[in-house]
C-alpha cells in the first residue's frame, strides 16, 4: 500500500479563506514511522549496560516514548499537509493549525488542520473608472512653518527668570505623590513621596491638562501641594478619572532661542548656499511630498471603486490574521483586544481587500516583481545613499525587507497597469 492511499484527507468545513481538514493516517504508515523513529534512537542512544547503538529496540522505545512519539507525529502531519496541499490545490498564506490529535497504541492516528488559504477572486471589472487627483498647493506660509521646525531643531535652550512658563517652553519639575487621608478626598497632612525628576515641554502633550495647568501658575523655585485628575480618555485605563494629591516644585524654565533668518543661518541648517537656496529645496521638498500625497489618495479611490465594482469580500480568518498583526504591532494588552478588533476592524477588512485585489491583478497579469525588478531598485537606493549595490542589498536582506521591497515593486507596477485603464482628473 502506499502513502498516498495510506493518507486519507476529508474536507469537513470550507468557507471562504478557510478550511478544516480531517486526516487519517493508516496503521501501517504508523508503524513505519514508529519503526524509523525507533531505529534512529537507537543509533544514537546511550544506555546503561549497552554500547552505543545496541540497546535493544523494545527498551529504546520504552526509554524514548515521548520523544519518539513527537517525531513521528512530526512526520507524519508534515506528510498528510503536503499530500492535502498537492490533492486539494491549496493556496496556504500560512502554516495551518493542528488540533484534535488523536495518536493511541495500534490505531491510525487522526488529526485536523484548519487551514487558511487565500480565497479565489473573480474580478470582472478593472477600469473605467472615474478618480480625481487633488494635490494641496504649497504656500509661503507652509514653507516658512518647515524652516521654523529646523530652526528649532538647531535652536538651543536659555533659562528664563521671574516669570510663570510659557506654552511652547521647557520647565524642569519634580513631582511627589502625597498621601490622602480616608473619606476626606484631598491631601492629607503626611509627608509626601520621594519626588521624581522631569523635563516636560509645556504644550506638548508630555503631561495631563491638569499638571500643566498647575505648572503654568509656578515661578522657578516655587512648591505648591495640589491635587490633578487624570482625563477620562488617558492612555492607562486604570488611572482614568482618578484624582491624586502631589506635590510640586518648579526647579527651571527654558525657552529656546531661535537664530536669526538668514544667510548665515541658512548655512548651518544644512548644505544650503543662502536662504534662497534653503527656501528652494524645503518647498522643492513640500512639493514632492503633496504629490505623493495625490498619488496615493488616486489609489486608494481606484481600489475602493475596485472592491465596490466587484464585490470583493473580505475573508474572516484573513481579517483576524490582519488584527492580531495590528495588536502585536500596537502592543495592545489582551483585556483591551476585543474593544481593539471593534475599532480596528473595518480597517482590517479594507486591507485585506486591497490586498486580495493586488495580488490576483499581480499573478493574473503577470506583474509580480522579479530579480531583476529588485537589482535595479537596490541600485537605485545605492546610488542615491553613495554606497555599492551588494553592501544595500545586504543591508536590506540583514533587516529582513527586501520581502517588503518586492512587494512594493509589485504594487508598483500593479497600480501602474490598472491607472492606465482608468481615467484621472486634475482638481
Amino acid at each position: 500500500m502506499t502513502v498516498d492511499t495510506e493518507i486519507q484527507i476529508t474536507t469537513i468545513r470550507d468557507e471562504p479563506g478557510a478550511k478544516s481538514l480531517k486526516v487519517e493516517v493508516g496503521l501501517e504508515r504508523v508503524r513505519q514511522a514508529e519503526a524509523k523513529a525507533t531505529s534512529q534512537y537507537a543509533k544514537r542512544a546511550k544506555l546503561p549496560g549497552f554500547r552505543p547503538g545496541k540497546a535493544p529496540l523494545a527498551i529504546v522505545k520504552k526509554q524514548f516514548r515521548d520523544a519518539i512519539r513527537e517525531s513521528v507525529l512530526r512526520e507524519l502531519i508534515g506528510e498528510s499537509w503536503k499530500a492535502a496541499v498537492d490533492r486539494q490545490s491549496l493556496r496556504p498564506i500560512a502554516d495551518p493549525r493542528v488540533r484534535d490529535v488523536k495518536f493511541e497504541e495500534g490505531t491510525p492516528v487522526t488529526f485536523e488542520l484548519l487551514v487558511e488559504v487565500k480565497p479565489e477572486l473573480a474580478l470582472e471589472r478593472l477600469g473605467g473608472f472615474r478618480l480625481t487627483r487633488v494635490q494641496r498647493p504649497v504656500t509661503d506660509e507652509m514653507v516658512t512653518q518647515q524652516i521654523d521646525e529646523l530652526r528649532k531643531q538647531k535652536a538651543p535652550w536659555v533659562p528664563v527668570e521671574g516669570r510663570t512658563p510659557q506654552p511652547g517652553e521647557l520647565v524642569a519639575v519634580s513631582i511627589a505623590t502625597r498621601p490622602t487621608e480616608e473619606g476626606e478626598g484631598e491631601a492629607g497632612a503626611g509627608k509626601a513621596e520621594d519626588a521624581r525628576q522631569y523635563q516636560i515641554v509645556l504644550g506638548s502633550g508630555q503631561a495631563i491638562p491638569d499638571l500643566e495647568e498647575q505648572l503654568a501658575g509656578l515661578t522657578p523655585g516655587q512648591t505648591v501641594d495640589t491635587t490633578v485628575r487624570y482625563p477620562d480618555d488617558f492612555e492607562d485605563e486604570s488611572k482614568r478619572g482618578q484624582v491624586r494629591a502631589v506635590r510640586l516644585t518648579l526647579h527651571e524654565i527654558k525657552r529656546q532661542e531661535l537664530p536669526p533668518l538668514d544667510d548665515g543661518s541658512a548655512r548651518e541648517l544644512g548644505d544650503f548656499d543662502s536662504l534662497d537656496d534653503l527656501r528652494r529645496t524645503v518647498r522643492e521638498d513640500l512639493e514632492a511630498e503633496a504629490r505623493r500625497e495625490a498619488d496615493a489618495d488616486v489609489r486608494r479611490q481606484l481600489v475602493d471603486q475596485l472592491i465596490e465594482a466587484n464585490r470583493v469580500e473580505a475573508p474572516r480568518p484573513m481579517v483576524q490574521r490582519v488584527l492580531q498583526a495590528f495588536g502585536q504591532a500596537y502592543e495592545v494588552p489582551d483585556e483591551q483586544l476585543e474593544q481593539f478588533a471593534q475599532e480596528f476592524g473595518p480597517v482590517a477588512e479594507r486591507q485585506v481587500k486591497r490586498d486580495l485585489v493586488i495580488d490576483h491583478v499581480a499573478d493574473r497579469e503577470q506583474l509580480l516583481a522579479t530579480e531583476e525588478d529588485v537589482d535595479r531598485r537596490v541600485e537605485e537606493i545605492a546610488k542615491r545613499r553613495g554606497a555599492e549595490p551588494g553592501q544595500v542589498y545586504a543591508s536590506l536582506q540583514k533587516a529582513g525587507r527586501l520581502r517588503e521591497l518586492e512587494r512594493n515593486l509589485t504594487e508598483e507596477k500593479v497600480f501602474s497597469h490598472l491607472l492606465q485603464q482608468s481615467t484621472i482628473s486634475d482638481a
